[in-house]
């Protein structure tokens, strides 16, 4: 890695330091709330976006260039993972992703297939090339995968849900096959985000979305050996960030995974953070803070950075991906006044 990377912001603060001023990037930053994105969304569907690297080259460097962020993250989605282990998923317009064939026996576990992503997913190196080439040199770049807590959610719910009734009913009736399902998972992910690595990628994220869904003590027994073992895998290459929602009640127990960057959602006070050890916090402002007047988005902005206190190793972020319809000045905004007011 060059100088310019290894001194950018961003980096400097998932190491833990003080950069001139704190660093900005927003989870859904290239997404359904810009017209640019709308403008490329329009030519294809949102897989096809996601399998075409001029296209999410596209819209990860213009949410960069037109927000001015600190990072830019690899336009992609969790769930194409599960495509080649045999699983069919479309997207359904307003309804979010689908799967087909549900994983809810062992049967169907064991049937699922391990593909080296290198051969399965090219179009994601792809895509990682043309960003890396275009990027301007000291903004790094974020890989990211679906943790395997919220793959094996997906996997078993067939799409969204709000009880989770299959996928704890597996975990708990056969603790066994779920640990199958899991490692399976783990292995797939560990093999992906080192070929992001390989393809050029800064720093990577582990999106946990749904494990909020569990008690601490099943956190503790299901999900945090394999989170575990994909940091060990991939730490001292790059920076790796965990990010889940609804952890406020196992924040130590995702330390003991050992992420360089922790993230947090709005539910959970920034200042826990580094309360459990954490050298760098990823977080926290409520998305939509951002649709309200720009004096009250500026003044919610202002409460964070108080929290925040200074501290090195603070990456502004929001507590979750940015909604659609979120104004896009605003955002702007946002991260125009993140930097001066934390200016040296």
């Amino acid at each position: 890695m060059d100088d310019q990377l290894h001194n950018s912001r961003f980096l400097k603060a998932c190491r833990g330091e003080k950069p001139d001023c704190t660093p900005v990037w927003l989870m859904r930053q290239a997404g359904r709330y810009m017209p640019e994105y709308q403008a490329v969304r329009r030519k294809t569907s949102f897989l096809g976006l996601c399998k075409t690297p001029e296209l999410a080259a596209q819209v990860t460097l213009d949410a960069q260039r037109i927000l001015g962020v600190d990072a830019a993250i690899l336009f992609a989605d969790l769930l194409p993972i599960l495509e080649p282990m045999g699983l069919r998923l479309t997207y359904e317009e307003g309804e979010g992703p689908r799967i087909h064939n549900p994983v809810r026996t062992p049967a169907a576990i064991d049937a699922l297939r391990e593909e080296d992503p290198r051969q399965s997913m090219p179009f994601v190196g792809g895509a990682i090339g043309i960003i890396r080439r275009e990027l301007p040199p000291d903004i790094p770049l974020i890989g990211f995968a679906g943790a395997p807590f919220t793959l094996a959610a997906y996997a078993i719910e067939g799409g969204a849900s709000r009880n989770y009734v299959p996928t704890k009913t597996l975990m708990f009736s056969d603790p066994g096959a779920f640990a199958a399902l899991m490692q399976k998972f783990t292995r797939q992910v560990i093999a992906y985000l080192r070929a992001q690595i390989d393809w050029g990628v800064q720093a990577v994220q582990l999106f946990d979305s749904w494990v909020g869904c569990l008690s601490p003590a099943d956190f503790r027994q299901h999900v945090l050996p394999h989170v575990k073992e994909i940091i060990a895998a991939v730490r001292g290459r790059v920076p790796v960030i965990y990010f889940g929602t609804g952890t406020a009640t196992f924040l130590e127990a995702i330390m003991e995974a050992g992420p360089d960057v922790l993230g947090l959602d709005w539910h959970t006070p920034l200042y826990r953070g580094w309360e459990v050890g954490a050298k760098a916090v990823l977080g926290n402002l409520d998305p939509i803070s951002l649709f309200a007047p720009r004096l009250a988005v500026l003044a919610r902005m202002q409460q964070v950075l108080d929290e925040a206190g200074g501290r090195a190793g603070h990456i502004f972020n929001l507590g979750h991906g940015i909604l659609p319809n979120t104004p896009v000045d605003n955002v702007k905004a946002l991260v125009a006044h993140v930097h001066d007011r934390t200016r040296a």
